[in-house]
C-alpha cells in the first residue's frame, strides 16, 4: 500500500541559468552562498541536451540526456549532493512543447528528414504531409538557406558527402541525411566508374546493393510492417556499403569520383542538375529562410524555424520526453517542475493531470486528494482580469502577474494625462493601444505566422463544405474571418476540451472576439462570423456524423494552439517595442495601456492569491523579462516627475538633433525610438559609490545600449526588422547612440542628462527595495533571478544572460554581519542594502515558513500627510505575525524617505495583534506604539522599509 504525502513547497526559489559559462560544478560551489542568503530551492533552467552554444537551454535535442556543455552525470550528482546537504530542493524548468532541430544531435528530426512519413518519429512532430502546395507533398519544408535555393546550389554551397556507408548533405556546418532510396543516384554513377572491374566480386556486390535499394520500402510508407522492414533493411544496406568500401578501395574511389561529378562546378549551372535531381527526391525541400512564414508545414514554437513542436499529447511522445525528468523526480533530485509554454499544448489540463499521476508513481506515493503529487508551476501569461484555470493541477504561475502588479503599484496614476501628452507630442501623433495591438497581430499573421493561419482557414473551408447552409462561404472570406477573430482575441487562448461542456469563461472570450471582429469589419457578412463562433464553441450542426465532429474538434484545438503565438508575437515582440509611453509597463503579461494600480487593488490581488494560489511564484525579474526589476523600478519613477520629464525631453532632443541621420527624407532614428532610448538610459545609467551618476559612458556600456536598441528596432518592425533589415537605419541608430554618449567636451547632452539620471536612480532604488520586500512577504513563493539580490541593470536577453559574479556577491554577503542598517542606506549605490533586505527576510521566511504559507493577509490603511505614499499589511497565523511597511511615490516624501520626512503619517494596528514585544526585523529596535498606532517616522527612522514582528 502506497503512502500519501504532500509536495514540498519552496520557501524561496533562486533561478539559475545553466549553460557553458555556468555549469553543474559551478552551481555546486555557490550552494553554501545561496543557503546563507536564505534560499530554500534552486529554480533551474533546462539542462537537457541542447546546442553547446545555447545560453538558455530551450532548444532541447534530447530530453533524456544531460547537456554535456553543462557537465557530466557525475558533475550533476555532485551538485545534487551539495544541494541536499543544505536541505534544498530543485524546481526544474521542463519544456514539453518543442525540440531544437538546428543540429544533427536531434535523432528524431534527423530520422524524419531521412525517412519522411515512414519515419517512426514522424507522428512525434506536428507535420502537414499533405499541404496545398503539391511540391511539398510528403516533404518537410526546411527554410535554412541564406539565399534562394538555385543561387545557393550553383555557388556550390550544398555538398554531398559519404562517410561510413552513409551519404549526407553538408551545408555550412549543418549536416542533413540523405534518403537511402536515393543512394542509387550516386551508386549508379559509381558503378559506371567501375565498368573495367565487372568481373570482380565487389562489382557484383555493388549491383546487389543497388537492387536492394530498389526493393527498399518507399519513404511514403505508413504501414507499420513496411516501416519496420525499411528501418531494418536500410541499415543493412549501409553496413554492406561500408564493408564493401573497406574491403575494396576501388569502390570508395568510384563513389568519391561520382560525388565530385554530382556536386557540380561553380560557373557551370548544368553541372548541378544531378545534385538538384537528388535533392528534389529527398523527404525535405530546402528553401530560403524568408519563405518560412508562408509555406512552412511543421508547427514551430512561435515563428522560430529551429524549434519544432512535438505532439506530447500522444502517449508514446509523452513517455519518450519525460523519462529522465521522472527519474530525477523519483531520485529526489527534482522536487518541483515548471512547465514551459502550456498554451502550446493541445490539451493543457489533461497534460497536467497525466504528469501529476506519473510523478506520484515515480515517487511511489498515492495521488493526493487534490491531484497534486509534486510542486508544479505553469508559465501561463494572464491578461487583464483573466484568472488561472482552477482545474489545472498545479500550484500557480511563474510570477509574471505579480511582477506587473507590483510595477503598476509604483506608478503615479495622477500623472497619466501629463505623461501621455508628453509622449504624443514628442512622437508627433497619438497611439491608441487597442488599435495598435489589433494591427500588429494582423501583421504577424501576414509576415511571420501566415501558414499557421492558412492551415486553419483551409480546415474551416472544409468544414463549411459539409453543410449546405455554409458551403457558399468562400475560402477568402473564411480566411479573413479567422484572421480578424484572432486579431481581436482578448487573451492568449481558450481551453475547450472534447467531451466537456464549454466554460462560461471560454464562451465569453469567443463572443468578445467575434463581436469585436464584426465591429471592425462592418462590410463582411455577419453569418460568416456566426459560423466561426459556433464552431469555436462546439456548437455542432444537426446530424453531423462522428467524422465531422472529429474534424470540428480538431479545428478548435488547432485554433487554440494558434492564438497564443499570434498574441505573443504581436504584443510582447512587437507592440511592447512601439507603445513607449512608459516602457517600464511593457512587460510579459503587462497592460501598458493601464496607468497605475491602487494600493487597494494590489491588496485585492494578494488576497485572491492567498485564497486560490498560495504557492504561486512571485517574480520581479526572469530570463524572459524585457528589462530587469531594477531597470523597471527606475523607469517607472518617470511617472513621479512628469514635468521634469517633459522639460528634459525637449532639451535632450534639441541637444542631440545634430546626430540624427536622414534616410529617404526621414530622420533616423525616429522620435519614438529616441523616446525609448532616453528611458533606457535613465533605467541603466551607472551610479558611483557616492551616489553621483557616472560622468561618462564606458565603451562596454555604449555597446550594450547599441545592441539593445538594435533589438528593439528590429522587434518593432517599423523602420527595420529581422526579416528585412534596413542596414542604413540600423547604422543611424548605432551612430546616434555612440555620438550622444561620447564623453568629449563638445557633447551637450550628458551635462543636462546626468542630473535627471541621478534623481531617477534615487527614486528607482527606493522602488526596487519596495518591490523586493513586497515580493518576499506577499502570499506566494518569492523568486530571485540570478544575481538580482543586489542591483542589476540588465536589459532583455541576451543582456540578462551575462555571467554573474558570485565571488563579489559572496564577499558582500560576508560584510553584512558587521554593517549597520544606517551604513547600508548611506552606501545604497553598492547594492548591499538590497542584499541585506533580501537575506534578513529570507532567513526569517525559512524559520517561519508556516506563517508565510498559511498566514492570513490583512491590508492596512495609513493616515496622515503621506498616507498615499505607503503600502502596509499584516500576515498572521495564530500568535505569529508580521507587519510590512514599504514606501511608494517616494518623490513626495523625499530621499531617502525615512524618519521625520514622514511627518504625521501613521498606521493603526488591528486588535488581534499581540504587540507587546513588537520590534523591527531589520534594525532590531522596539517599535513605540501609542493606542495601537505606529507612526511611520519610528519604524522607518533608519531604513525606508520595515517588517515589524514579535518573533
Amino acid at each position: 500500500m502506497t503512502k500519501e504525502q504532500r509536495p514540498r513547497i519552496p520557501g524561496c526559489t533562486y533561478r539559475l541559468q545553466f549553460n557553458r559559462w555556468f555549469t553543474f560544478l559551478q552551481a555546486r560551489e555557490i550552494m553554501p552562498y545561496l543557503h546563507a542568503l536564505g534560499v530554500t530551492d534552486v529554480y533551474a533552467s533546462p539542462y537537457s541536451q541542447a546546442s553547446a552554444e545555447s545560453l538558455h537551454g530551450y532548444d532541447i535535442t534530447d530530453h533524456n540526456k544531460l547537456n554535456a556543455a553543462i557537465g557530466s552525470r557525475a558533475d550533476y550528482d555532485s551538485w545534487i549532493e551539495e544541494l541536499h546537504a543544505h536541505s534544498m530542493g530543485q524546481v526544474l524548468d521542463f519544456v514539453p512543447n518543442h525540440v531544437g532541430i538546428a543540429e544533427s544531435l536531434n535523432a528524431w528530426w534527423m530520422d524524419v528528414l531521412e525517412n519522411g512519413p515512414s519515419s517512426r518519429y514522424a507522428p512525434y512532430f506536428d507535420i502537414d504531409w499533405h499541404p496545398l502546395k503539391f511540391d511539398l507533398r510528403d516533404k518537410v519544408l526546411l527554410p535554412i538557406l541564406s539565399d534562394q535555393y538555385g543561387r545557393v546550389l550553383e555557388r556550390g554551397e550544398l555538398q554531398l558527402r559519404f562517410e561510413e556507408g552513409t551519404f549526407y548533405l553538408l551545408y555550412g556546418e549543418r549536416r542533413l541525411p540523405i534518403a537511402p532510396g536515393t543512394y542509387r543516384y550516386v551508386l549508379q554513377i559509381a558503378l559506371e566508374n567501375l565498368a573495367e572491374h565487372k568481373e570482380e566480386d565487389f562489382y557484383a556486390e555493388l549491383q546487389s546493393i543497388l537492387t536492394a535499394l530498389e526493393y527498399l520500402p518507399k519513404r511514403t510508407e505508413t504501414d507499420p510492417k513496411r516501416i519496420a522492414e525499411r528501418i531494418r533493411e536500410k541499415e543493412v544496406i549501409k553496413r554492406r556499403l561500408e564493408r564493401r568500401c573497406a574491403e575494396a578501395p576501388q569502390v570508395q574511389r568510384a563513389i568519391e569520383k561520382a560525388l565530385a561529378q554530382i556536386n557540380g562546378k561553380p560557373g557551370d549551372p548544368r553541372s548541378f542538375d544531378a545534385l538538384d535531381e537528388l535533392l528534389n527526391a529527398q523527404s525535405y525541400r530546402l528553401a530560403f529562410w524568408r519563405v518560412a512564414a508562408e509555406e512552412i508545414n511543421y508547427r514551430r514554437f512561435f515563428d522560430v524555424n529551429d524549434l519544432a513542436a512535438i505532439r506530447v499529447e500522444l502517449p508514446k511522445v509523452f513517455d519518450a520526453v519525460h523519462r529522465l525528468a521522472l527519474d530525477l523526480v523519483s531520485a529526489g533530485a527534482v522536487t518541483g517542475l515548471r512547465i514551459d509554454h502550456p498554451d502550446g499544448l493541445y490539451l493543457p489540463r489533461e497534460y497536467f493531470e497525466k504528469l501529476q499521476q506519473r510523478c506520484a508513481k515515480a515517487l511511489g506515493i498515492g495521488l493526493p486528494q487534490d491531484g497534486r503529487a509534486i510542486y508544479m508551476l505553469a508559465e501561463k501569461i494572464l491578461t487583464a482580469s483573466e484568472a488561472l484555470r482552477k482545474d489545472w493541477l498545479m500550484h500557480g504561475t511563474t510570477g509574471y502577474d505579480f511582477a506587473n502588479q507590483v510595477t503598476q503599484l509604483l506608478v503615479d496614476s495622477s500623472a497619466e494625462t501629463a505623461i501621455t501628452k508628453t509622449f504624443h507630442r514628442f512622437i508627433g501623433h497619438s497611439m491608441p493601444f487597442g488599435h495598435l495591438l489589433y494591427a500588429k497581430k494582423l501583421q504577424v499573421m501576414k509576415l511571420a505566422l501566415a501558414n499557421d493561419v492558412d492551415v486553419l482557414s483551409n480546415m474551416l473551408d472544409r468544414l463549411s463544405e459539409q453543410n449546405r447552409w455554409y458551403r457558399d462561404f468562400t475560402l477568402e472570406s473564411l480566411s479573413r474571418a479567422v484572421r480578424e477573430t484572432i486579431a481581436c482575441f482578448p487573451v492568449y487562448r481558450t481551453y475547450l476540451t472534447p467531451g466537456q461542456p464549454v466554460s462560461e469563461e471560454d464562451r465569453q472570450i469567443v463572443e468578445r472576439a467575434i463581436t469585436a471582429a464584426k465591429r471592425r469589419n462592418p462590410a463582411m457578412e455577419e453569418s460568416i462570423f456566426n459560423f466561426l463562433r459556433d464552431v469555436l464553441l462546439f456548437r455542432f450542426p444537426p446530424n453531423l456524423d462522428d467524422a465531422g465532429r472529429t474534424a470540428h474538434t480538431h479545428f478548435v484545438l488547432k485554433f487554440q494552439q494558434t492564438t497564443g503565438p499570434v498574441m505573443a508575437k504581436g504584443l510582447e515582440d512587437t507592440v511592447f517595442y512601439i507603445y513607449n509611453r512608459l516602457a517600464a509597463l511593457n512587460e510579459v503579461g503587462g497592460e501598458p495601456q493601464q496607468f497605475g494600480l491602487t494600493a487597494e487593488a494590489f491588496h485585492e490581488r494578494n488576497i485572491d492569491r492567498q485564497r486560490n494560489w498560495p504557492a504561486t511564484l512571485l517574480a520581479t525579474s526572469t530570463h524572459d523579462t524585457k528589462r530587469s526589476e531594477d531597470v523597471r523600478a527606475r523607469m517607472v519613477a518617470i511617472s513621479e516627475i512628469p514635468e521634469l520629464w517633459r522639460r528634459s525631453l525637449q532639451r535632450w532632443r534639441v541637444a542631440n538633433h545634430r546626430w540624427k541621420g536622414t534616410i529617404n527624407d526621414v530622420e533616423a532614428p525616429d522620435a519614438n525610438e529616441e523616446y525609448l532610448l532616453y528611458q533606457t538610459l535613465l533605467g541603466t545609467w551607472p551610479i558611483e559609490a557616492n551616489g553621483e551618476p557616472q560622468p561618462a559612458a564606458t565603451p562596454e556600456y555604449i555597446e550594450r545600449i547599441q545592441r539593445y536598441m538594435a533589438k528593439a528596432l528590429h522587434e518593432a518592425k517599423i523602420n527595420t526588422s529581422w526579416i528585412q533589415p534596413n542596414e542604413e537605419w540600423d547604422a543611424a541608430m548605432r551612430d546616434f547612440v555612440a555620438n550622444i554618449l561620447d564623453s568629449s567636451p563638445r557633447n551637450k547632452f550628458l551635462p543636462i542628462f546626468l542630473p535627471v539620471a541621478q534623481e531617477i536612480a534615487r527614486l528607482g532604488a527606493i522602488n526596487s527595495l519596495t518591490q523586493t520586500l513586497l515580493k518576499l512577504t506577499s502570499p506566494g513563493v518569492p523568486d530571485v533571478y540570478q544575481g538580482n539580490e543586489i542591483w542589476d541593470y540588465s536589459l532583455v536577453d541576451p543582456d540578462n544572460r551575462r555571467r554573474v559574479d558570485y565571488n563579489r556577491r559572496r564577499e558582500m554577503l560576508e560584510t553584512l554581519s558587521t554593517a549597520t542598517p544606517h551604513e547600508l542606506i548611506q552606501t545604497w549605490p553598492d547594492g548591499r542594502i538590497k542584499m541585506f533586505l533580501t537575506q534578513r527576510v529570507l532567513r526569517f521566511h525559512r524559520e517561519h515558513a508556516d506563517l508565510f504559507q498559511h498566514g492570513e493577509y490583512l491590508p492596512l490603511r495609513a493616515s496622515g500627510t503621506f498616507a498615499e505614499c505607503c503600502v502596509s499589511f499584516t500576515r498572521q497565523l495564530a500568535d505569529k505575525w508580521i507587519l510590512v511597511i514599504v514606501p511608494r511615490l517616494s518623490s513626495r516624501v523625499g530621499f531617502p524617505p525615512i524618519g521625520e520626512a514622514w511627518k504625521d503619517t501613521a498606521i493603526q494596528l488591528p486588535e488581534a495583534l499581540p504587540v507587546a514585544q513588537a520590534h523591527d526585523l531589520f534594525t532590531c529596535r522596539p517599535v513605540p506604539l501609542q493606542d495601537r498606532q505606529v507612526n511611520l517616522a519610528d519604524p522607518l527612522s533608519i531604513v525606508p522599509f520595515a517588517v515589524i514582528t514579535d518573533l
